[in-house]
């Protein structure tokens, strides 16, 4: 059973990288990008919008924001554009500057969110 979880947990990675792939090309409308961006800064990031050990919130945002951003874009993006991504992301992986950039998005997130709090505190 956990073997199955982790067969799923990869497929969804390679969707997600065939969803950043068909992101990148000019047929894709700029709504669809930008939700892409999120949800695969999200995805590859090494910092957790909400971490982990926070109970249920901590895993709830990866159940939710990757499969759901991904289903949304999914419906979004041009089907002939995203056969060509699914073909190209087969044959290769994710680039470091996916995982930079998803960390510097969630930092920002955090750094947004903790300046917004101290502002609400003062």
């Amino acid at each position: 059973m956990f073997e199955k979880f982790k067969q799923r947990a990869r497929a969804l990675k390679q969707e997600a990288l065939a969803v950043y792939l068909a992101a990148k090309d000019p047929r894709t409308p700029w709504y669809v990008k930008a939700l892409v961006f999120f949800v695969v800064a999200h995805t590859f990031s090494p910092i957790d919008l909400i971490p982990d050990f926070i109970p249920v919130l901590g895993y709830l945002d990866d159940l939710l924001i990757t499969p759901g951003g991904l289903w949304l874009a999914v419906r979004l993006i041009p089907p002939e554009v995203l056969a060509e991504a699914r073909e190209h992301a087969a044959g290769s992986g994710v680039e470091r500057s996916v995982k930079a950039a998803g960390a510097a998005v969630i930092f920002l997130i955090w750094v947004v969110v903790i300046l917004l709090f101290v502002r609400w505190l003062i």
